[in-house]
């Protein structure tokens, strides 16, 4: 439902092997084992085992673990392993309070948990964001302490995050119509560094709530230069009509194969948008590189001269050679643009109108097409 990582932000990925972590779900299910544990038990703990959905069994060392008027409270440091995420070193609470036999299991969320406001999520309006992933870690881990105790493991569950509305500012949650704090996540339990599924799965979940308010045109934006830009260029249009795509091209493109929206937008700086031109649909600079002399090709066809061409073949980036052209009067940014929209129609399977807008380091737009209409919506 949202994303753990900054959306502006790109963390520079650590050498050697990496350490992973455990999401807010993994913590919120620990902390509300060794709360039902101590209320069974009588007896406070420092530290609770539990077994995650892949068999997984990580211990949690608690961080707060008291009564409370209705039940006990208990808290633990989210530990992220080396994945940059917003979310590492917060503190994940949960006050649990049974309930009456054959009366379930209650999600509730407390400071720092946002609530659901829009439709198109994988939760009702109005439920806490607390994903269906996380519930059934809860709940499992619920059983299996009761199960030790014979006794029964109904109980309302209330999980908090400090500082968690603030926190939710550096996601996608109020775009997703997340309010109030951040989601609690996770369908494994561990975060695995780097791996950018969380991000993908938020550009997903963006898809899906603007399908369900009727949107029919998305922006999406490789960074934040060309979305600030964007969004002036477009003022009528919606937060929710606006994706935070970043690298994930492909991602978005592949989703929206399958769950098509009438027209879309892609816009970016000059260097993602020429890799998209180039059919990479990964837009990393680790993962994808500028082909210089595929660019000076593409240059040709805008009339660029042989000595323009030359330039571009042995520029260092695709910025420097975006300035020769200009300097010559060439509209590479044009044949960018077509070279981009035909790599992402052919990805979208012609389900999708696509235009593109290149913009500039400034957010100057130097290029833009018109979109080809699709013949299925």
């Amino acid at each position: 439902m949202s994303i753990d990582q900054p959306t502006t932000e790109t963390a520079r990925k650590p050498d050697g092997e990496l350490r992973r972590g455990w999401t807010t779900g993994a913590c919120a299910a620990a902390a509300s084992a060794a709360a039902l544990r101590a209320i069974l038990s009588g007896q406070k703990a420092d530290s609770v085992t539990i077994r995650l959905p892949k068999g997984e069994k990580p211990t949690f060392s608690l961080h707060q673990s008291f009564e409370t008027p209705g039940g006990w409270r208990t808290s633990i440091i989210k530990d992220a392993g080396d994945d940059p995420d917003v979310t590492h070193g917060a503190e994940i609470i949960v006050d649990l309070e049974p309930r009456a036999p054959g009366s379930g299991h209650t999600f509730k969320a407390g400071q720092g948990v946002g609530t659901v406001t829009l439709p198109g999520l994988p939760l009702s309006v109005g439920e806490p964001a607390i994903n269906p992933g996380p519930r059934g870690m809860i709940s499992d881990a619920l059983d299996a302490v009761a199960e030790e105790f014979d006794a029964e493991s109904d109980a309302e569950i209330t999980v908090s995050i400090t500082n968690g509305e603030a926190l939710a500012e550096k996601t996608m949650n109020g775009r997703l119509g997340i309010k109030g704090g951040l989601s609690i996540l996770g369908t494994t339990g561990i975060v695995i560094p780097y791996s950018c599924a969380s991000w993908i799965n938020s550009i997903h979940r963006g898809v899906d709530v603007a399908r369900n308010l009727d949107i029919d045109h998305l922006i999406a934006a490789t960074g934040s230069t060309s979305e600030a830009a964007a969004m002036r260029d477009h003022p009528n249009l919606s937060e929710q009509s606006f994706i935070d795509m970043g690298d994930f091209a492909g991602g978005l493109l592949k989703y929206l194969r399958r769950h098509p929206v009438p027209h879309l937008t892609i816009a970016g700086g000059v260097a993602k948008l020429t890799k998209l031109a180039q059919g990479h649909l990964d837009l990393h600079s680790k993962r994808s590189r500028v082909d210089l002399k595929m660019l000076a090709e593409m240059a040709s066809t805008r009339g660029a001269s042989d000595d323009i061409q030359t330039r571009i073949a042995n520029a260092n980036t695709a910025m420097e050679a975006f300035e020769h052209c200009k300097s010559a009067n060439v509209d590479l940014g044009h044949a960018i643009a077509i070279g981009a929209r035909e790599t992402a129609m052919a990805s979208v399977a012609g389900e999708v109108a696509i235009d593109i807008i290149v913009y500039d380091r400034t957010g100057n737009r130097v290029a833009s097409t018109q979109p080809i209409p699709s013949p299925h919506v």
